[in-house]
């Protein structure tokens, strides 16, 4: 399938995220594809510079004419998402993305399709290597560890760039132009309880829950999609409730910024209730598939019953205090920002949750456009967990980017668009994490934007890009490069 893609027009940007896409590239386990980029622009014979944190940086000289025009940083983040549906056999760590077209859209089979930043990243690989393209002098800033901590870009030092404007290659829909995102922080509770023997004449269940879409946690969080944890959580709220449900395990989500589409919990009730606790999770389940019909259609809760009830569960008072705090802890849109139309301020992902052998842990990402309120939210969080006995870690803030309308690069972008496309490009700012904020703190007078083509789904195996949008993409960052400002 690799040379259908390959034959997709623009060729350069589909070759080069082909080639990429065969390189193992998990967020903090870039090393493979850190040597990829260094050798890929010492075959052009370009400067390339590799800092302490593994960000790469290539340097390419401006074309003949264009010496007099603003350097640039061309940026896009090395690392991606690794998702698979349950019943995929993939091995991450070894194998390159299995990619189809499947009509406009360029999908992965069965895993997340690496287009989130991929598609960015061969886009500025295509300008490197391009001899037709005119452009100022670039700066290729490849960041390493995007997705799960924003490392790179935390890390990358002051004065090591000498460009004056930054697009970022980052965002996924085609008819925007991003001028501001959200700032994120990790909230993570754990604690510890003393196992206890299941209660004899006890029957065991598995309860999973799947068919979830997930994606993106910043993204996508405004759409209603169901969370896997908090679904878990509402069965085991009713079981314990009604019939002294007890639990064994809980294995729920993988991400912090993924929305969690599957979880699976190990349960124990006393047989005399079996027959009527059957009955009864009928009922939530039809009541939650009702709820979600439109957003999560193809949503299943199964129960299958064990042939050995587990022999370990968490004590009852420990589990009163545990689905209580899941219940409480926010998920979800938590504030839409008062100065732009549509935007989700604040948010939370209950991303994953663990639970079994004495242990349980309980991941989040919080994310909000107001510091302040992105910190208000965690104490919230921190409060919910820490009235459980848990002990709750607040790590990893970076923050967001401050929109400026008055940007001059933005002024250069809104009108090229226009001339393409014949519309208005929309100035937006948006909920997810882009580095942009984190890279100004060090380059406070760099003129920054960010913009790339239409993907959806981002974050989960549904991920797909669209294939005209990678063209109307390609098009219009060549136009910028021609047309960037004088010094």
């Amino acid at each position: 399938m690799s040379q259908e893609i390959r034959n997709l027009e623009p060729k350069a940007l589909w070759n080069n995220f082909v080639n990429l896409n065969a390189v193992p590239r998990p967020s903090k386990k870039e090393g493979r594809v850190v040597e990829f980029i260094k050798s890929f622009g010492e075959s052009l014979g370009l400067e390339v510079f590799e800092d302490k944190i593994h960000n790469v940086i290539i340097r390419k000289p401006a074309t003949a004419g264009m010496e007099n025009r603003k350097p640039i940083v061309l940026q896009g983040h090395l690392d991606m998402v690794h998702q698979k549906n349950a019943d995929t056999v993939f091995d991450f760590a070894n194998q390159g993305i299995e990619m189809y077209v499947d009509g406009d859209w360029v999908r992965a089979k069965g895993t997340t399709l690496g287009a989130d930043n991929g598609l960015g990243v061969a886009a500025i690989m295509s300008v490197l290597e391009s001899t037709t393209i005119a452009h100022p002098a670039i700066e290729a800033l490849f960041t390493v560890d995007e997705e799960t901590g924003m490392t790179g870009a935390m890390h990358l030092k002051g004065g090591l760039l000498q460009g004056e404007i930054l697009l970022n290659l980052d965002t996924e829909e085609d008819d925007e132009i991003d001028i501001g995102c959200a700032g994120g922080i990790d909230v993570t509770a754990v604690a510890e309880y003393d196992e206890e023997e299941t209660p004899d004449h006890s029957v065991g269940y598995t309860i999973t829950v799947k068919g979830l879409k997930g994606g993106h946690s910043g993204i996508d969080i405004h759409k209603g999609l169901g969370n896997a944890n908090k679904i878990m959580n509402r069965v085991l709220y009713d079981g314990f409730d009604n019939f002294g449900l007890q639990i064994s395990e809980i294995h729920g989500g993988s991400l912090r910024n993924a929305i969690p589409r599957e979880s699976v919990a190990k349960v124990a009730i006393a047989s005399v209730y079996d027959e009527a606790f059957v009955f009864d999770m009928q009922q939530i389940v039809s009541e939650i598939k009702n709820e979600l019909k439109t957003t999560e259609p193809n949503l299943e809760i199964v129960f299958e019953k064990l042939k050995k009830a587990p022999s370990k569960v968490m004590p009852p008072m420990a589990q009163y205090y545990f689905v209580r705090s899941m219940a409480t802890a926010a998920n979800g849109v938590h504030r839409m920002s008062a100065d732009f139309d549509n935007l989700v301020e604040t948010s939370n992902n209950i991303a994953k949750v663990a639970v079994g052998k004495g242990k349980l842990s309980v991941q989040c990402l919080t994310r909000s456009s107001v510091e302040s309120a992105k910190f208000d939210l965690a104490n919230d969080l921190r409060s919910a967990f820490e009235l459980m006995g848990c002990e709750v870690e607040i790590s990893g803030s970076y923050p967001g980017w401050t929109p400026n309308p008055d940007s001059t690069i933005l002024a250069t972008l809104v009108p090229i668009y226009e001339k393409l496309n014949r519309e208005k490009p929309k100035v937006v700012a948006c909920h997810a994490g882009l580095e942009c904020g984190i890279l100004g703190a060090n380059y406070p007078d760099m003129d920054m934007i960010s913009f790339g083509p239409t993907i959806r789904g981002a974050h989960s195996p549904d991920e797909r890009a669209s294939i005209v949008s990678s063209q109307k993409f390609w098009k219009f960052l060549v136009e910028i490069l021609e047309n960037i400002p004088v010094k």
